[in-house]
């Protein structure tokens, strides 16, 4: 995946889109399993565009993510960031990895940025306990071969 044009509209609706996948209704039974729409949306954009959209941009969607969902204004914007900035620091790397590992890296950076919310979510009192939180990491891992020839087939039409 090397640097290209770079369309805003498309990044605009992958954040929209984002943004309306993690607030859309899902069934209760599988809502620990929803995967971190937003931050597959960073990834893919700070490995397409690391000169246009970065840690600023990541943050920015952070905080929509806080707005969308009541959290306390931060949170998410911090993980958000913190995807970002590790994407950054390696995107020439991640982009010569084939797509299992690449799935593999995404699990991981969204793991880490859940392990982040969840961090801040007991330091302030909220009680749960487990290894849930981890799920939506699991399942954004598992999606992003697909997440990603989708966005890929996008941009190759339109952008």
């Amino acid at each position: 995946m090397l640097i290209r044009s770079v369309s805003y509209p498309l990044f605009v609706a992958a954040a929209l889109l984002a943004l309306v996948g993690t607030i859309s209704l899902f069934p209760q039974s599988l809502s620990q399993w929803r995967p971190e729409w937003v931050g597959l949306v960073v990834v893919y954009w700070v490995l397409r565009a690391p000169n246009t959209f970065g840690v600023f941009t990541a943050w920015v969607l952070g905080l929509l993510v806080d707005v969308l969902r009541a959290d306390i204004l931060g949170m998410n914007a911090l993980a958000m960031a913190l995807i970002a900035y590790l994407v950054l620091a390696a995107h020439q790397r991640f982009q010569l990895f084939p797509l299992a590992q690449q799935s593999l890296l995404v699990f991981l950076l969204v793991g880490l940025a859940q392990m982040v919310v969840h961090f801040l979510h007991q330091l302030l009192g909220a009680s749960s306990s487990g290894f849930d939180y981890l799920l939506p990491a699991l399942t954004s891992g598992l999606v992003w071969p697909v997440f990603r020839a989708f966005w890929d087939a996008v941009n190759r039409k339109l952008g």
